[in-house]
């Protein structure tokens, strides 16, 4: 195993070493493993399991034992590896307006200040700094994960009607499922020993499971699913919004439920209910909005690009220009642009986070201030907000989003899979 080591050295004054000049050789950093042209940091996975420790005491969630919990944090650190290099081969990147924007959002939606914010952070052991650097990451990640699924997402005009016929059969109203989700990974084309080995494994966790073992913490030893060191936990999902294997599983069931094994080409599958929501009314809000985009550039630096938007916004509101004529004029959304700007009636959850986030928050009639997305500096108005209507045309749209949703879902796990198999990994060390 190699190790980085470091020496200090102290000069004396004109050059003359002190017997004090060399210091003993400090160990900083250990490499667990080696990801393509990246490595894998002993420190990395330290502050990942810390902050799984400190997320299951707030929780009462019990925990495996700690091999078990490292192995499990290389394994997500070496899948974020991936991720962030193929983000910095695209030439993705998060300016810090966009980033401290972002954590503005965070801190608006947990109903807390950027004070209370840093202050929760000083409370878990984080700097603002780490802080900082870890919803970056994030950023990164969601980018070139959603800029890479959506290429491999085709739907059909047969399966947005079949989407909208089981909508109006169920009267718009749907079961909701609180689900949790263990997988026992098969490579493609398993042999019989490794698929034996599985189903094994699977009927032990089963069996454990029925006598009253903890499903989360089962998960976060066990599973070799997205959500495994969440516990498994999936959240609250309609069986539409499911990847197909989950949605089958869930049909009838009750709350405290297992199911399983099930097979997919990923492998074998467990899943539990924890709770049910009884049939309920989907109510969805669409907003019409209308904004200005400008993409900063070699020649149009960040602060120009949005010192520009801040102009129009003062021209804006003090009668001097028209949002349509600039938008027209300056925006480099070129579907819109021509519409003096306008977007139509859409759900907000098509657009990027960042704008989805504001729009959220604006109020009929207003205008945000400048803001980064991924494509740029956007300024904003929220002409109306209406709960969805009964349309031909707006059923479509909500089937669409719901298949868009259960593919992404499904294609995620694929996506990620075949990208680990395309990598050079190798392990140096469990980090234990």
């Amino acid at each position: 195993m190699k190790k980085t080591w470091i020496s200090l050295l102290t000069a004396g004054l004109f050059g003359v070493m002190s017997q004090s000049a060399f210091a003993s050789p400090e160990l900083i950093d250990k490499v667990l493993a080696v990801v393509n042209k990246d490595v894998v940091l002993a420190s990395q996975q330290d502050a990942l399991v810390n902050k799984i420790k400190f997320s299951a005491k707030e929780s009462g969630q019990a925990l495996p034992d700690d091999a078990t919990l490292r192995k499990q944090a290389l394994d997500r650190l070496i899948q974020e590896s991936l991720q962030l290099q193929l983000a910095d081969r695209q030439g993705l990147k998060i300016s810090d307006t966009q980033l401290e924007q972002a954590i503005r959002s965070i801190a608006a939606d947990n109903k807390m200040s950027l004070e209370q914010l840093r202050a929760q952070l000083e409370r878990e052991g984080m700097s603002y700094a780490q802080y900082r650097e870890e919803v970056r990451r994030e950023i990164l990640m969601n980018e070139v994960r959603r800029n890479q699924i959506r290429r491999r997402i085709n739907i059909s005009d047969q399966e947005v009607k079949q989407v909208v016929q089981a909508l109006q059969a169920q009267g718009q109203q749907q079961q909701e499922y609180h689900v949790g989700h263990i997988q026992i990974a098969l490579p493609d084309n398993p042999s019989a020993e490794q698929l034996n080995a599985a189903k094994a494994k699977i009927e032990s966790l089963l069996t454990r499971l029925r006598g009253g073992a903890d499903f989360r913490e089962l998960a976060i030893a066990e599973s070799n699913g997205p959500k495994a060191l969440e516990g498994g936990d999936w959240g609250w999902m309609s069986p539409q919004g499911m990847p197909t294997l989950m949605a089958e599983a869930v049909q009838g069931a009750k709350k405290g439920d297992i199911v399983g094994p099930l097979r997919s080409g990923a492998g074998l599958h467990i899943v539990k209910v924890f709770d049910t929501k009884g049939l309920q009314q989907v109510v969805q809000t669409e907003v019409k909005a209308r904004h200005i985009l400008i993409k900063p550039s070699i020649i149009l630096s960040e602060e120009k690009a949005k010192g520009m938007l801040d102009g129009f916004l003062h021209d804006i509101k003090s009668g001097k220009a028209d949002f349509a004529a600039l938008a027209e004029k300056y925006s480099e959304d070129p579907g819109s642009a021509v519409q003096g700007g306008e977007l139509g009636w859409s759900d907000p959850n098509v657009y990027v986070p960042e704008f989805r986030d504001m729009v959220n928050r604006l109020q009929p009639g207003q205008y945000s201030e400048p803001f980064r997305t991924s494509h740029g500096w956007h300024l904003v108005q929220l002409e109306e907000r209406r709960s969805q209507d009964a349309t031909d045309k707006a059923q479509e749209q909500r089937a669409y989003q719901l298949i868009y949703n259960r593919r992404f879902v499904e294609e995620s796990q694929a996506w990620l899979d075949e990208l680990r198999d395309e990598a050079y990994i190798r392990i140096e060390g469990a980090g234990s």
